[in-house]
């Protein structure tokens, strides 16, 4: 029996002594476009090329001033902008367009599988549609699915962007959920979101949801639940500060979805770092989020999307109010010098149609420019990672895309992705997956 043991070692510990080959350097690319847009000035460079180095942006000159080594892959991308990956602010990735099947079926009769594997196509597409990362705002009802997600892209199981998520959003009791039914089965009904009845609830939650992954908290600070359907705040002052207070402590911030003047206000004073959506905000709130450095996530694609689906047709039929009060409002918060980032609420219009919000951003009053450093560095500022993404900038992740045309000048430009790379690998070149 000891002979038997020692036979069995002797391999093991051959094994163990035999030297291990050196680990293979990492790949050096040369990517070569018409002019490169680095997410922070106003103009793209022209004639200037970016060499990549494993997944880090190692160097960006002109062409002629850049040091290449032998072994670098040349990829030439003439005629396009090579720019930086884009961020989408505001994305449902477990979601799907609500003029195939409305919020509600979602919710109440697609299974848990059905809609992962619906979000494994989302997020192809949007990686693919050059969007290199997402703030994914809420499961809608399907759990913590979005924290697998995440890991799935991360270990490179699927394709997909770099993902931040919330987990299951966090509503006042009675506010939100699917509604309409008999008082007898109300328990019994499927959620579109997890409810808080006090402080202490709202504690306890938040805890739970950083123990399953959550990455941001999202809270609902207003909704449709007055007497008569009227959105009205939900959560106190009180209780959103003390929300704010316990996500910080563990390095998380709090994001709320609010469209109440009154709601952002006491947003505003909990010390949120983000609102979405903003529909009613004045220019006394915008000023208050402006001084503050709160960011807005305007998601005007939407409400043009839900318009869209009830027949109003953009560029043919009158502006609705809502629109109009819309781009009111966007205007304001962009006078106030409120930082606005690309936030689209995607999902409730088809993933990978991301450049709808940036379009509209720039028919609101945006300039190009504007817009897309929304997508780029100011959302990178405002999920704290601006030292990894969110320029073209050596030491940061080669998170790239190309796209034909100049975006700066042309924001329908960020539509012809013909190429995409996150951290160093090639997803999409030449306009073909």
């Amino acid at each position: 029996m000891r002979l038997l043991s020692v036979a069995l070692l002797v391999p093991a510990l051959l094994a163990a002594q035999r030297p291990t080959a050196p680990a293979a350097p990492p790949r050096v690319t040369l990517l070569v476009p018409a002019r490169v847009w680095d997410g922070l000035e106003n103009q793209p460079h022209e004639g200037w090329a970016v060499l990549v180095r494993g997944d880090r942006i190692e160097a960006l000159r002109p062409r002629a001033q850049l040091t290449v080594p032998n072994d670098a892959v040349t990829i030439d991308l003439a005629g396009a902008t090579l720019m930086p990956g884009l961020i989408e602010g505001h994305s449902h990735l477990l979601l799907h367009p609500y003029n195939e099947t409305p919020w509600d079926d979602q919710v109440l009769h697609e299974a848990l599988a059905l809609r992962v594997a619906r979000a494994v196509n989302h997020a192809r597409a949007t990686l693919m549609a050059g969007w290199t990362t997402v703030r994914d705002l809420g499961t809608e009802g399907a759990g913590y699915a979005d924290v697998g997600l995440k890991q799935a892209i991360n270990q490179g199981i699927i394709p997909g962007p770099r993902m931040v998520v919330v987990t299951r959003a966090i509503v006042a009791t009675g506010s939100y959920a699917p509604k309409g039914f008999t008082p007898e089965h109300i328990g019994e009904i499927p959620q579109g979101a997890e409810e808080a009845g006090s402080a202490e609830d709202l504690s306890r939650i938040i805890r739970d949801e950083i123990k399953h992954g959550a990455d941001w908290i999202k809270i609902y600070a207003d909704y449709r639940w007055g007497p008569n359907g009227e959105t009205m705040p939900t959560f106190t002052a009180e209780e959103l500060k003390l929300a704010v207070e316990v996500a910080k402590s563990s390095g998380r911030a709090v994001t709320v979805h609010s469209s109440t003047a009154e709601g952002m206000r006491r947003a505003i004073e909990a010390g949120v770092e983000s609102i979405e959506h903003g529909d009613n905000g004045t220019p006394e709130i915008f000023r208050m989020m402006a001084q503050k450095g709160i960011y807005l996530c305007p998601t005007v694609a939407a409400g043009d999307a839900i318009l869209s689906y009830r027949g109003w047709r953009r560029g043919v039929d009158p502006d609705p109010p809502s629109i109009r009060e819309k781009k009111a409002t966007f205007k304001a918060a962009l006078d106030a010098g409120v930082p606005i980032c690309n936030g689209s609420d995607v999902g409730v219009f088809t993933h990978g149609d991301n450049a709808r919000e940036l379009e509209l951003m720039v028919s609101y009053g945006m300039t190009p420019v504007q817009a897309l450093r929304a997508a780029t560095s100011v959302n990178a500022k405002m999920l704290h990672w601006e030292s990894r993404i969110g320029a073209v900038k050596p030491g940061l992740l080669a998170d790239l895309i190309a796209v034909q045309g100049d975006p700066t000048r042309e924001i329908s430009a960020t539509r012809r992705v013909q190429f995409v790379m996150k951290g160093g690998e090639i997803f999409r070149r030449s306009g073909t997956d």
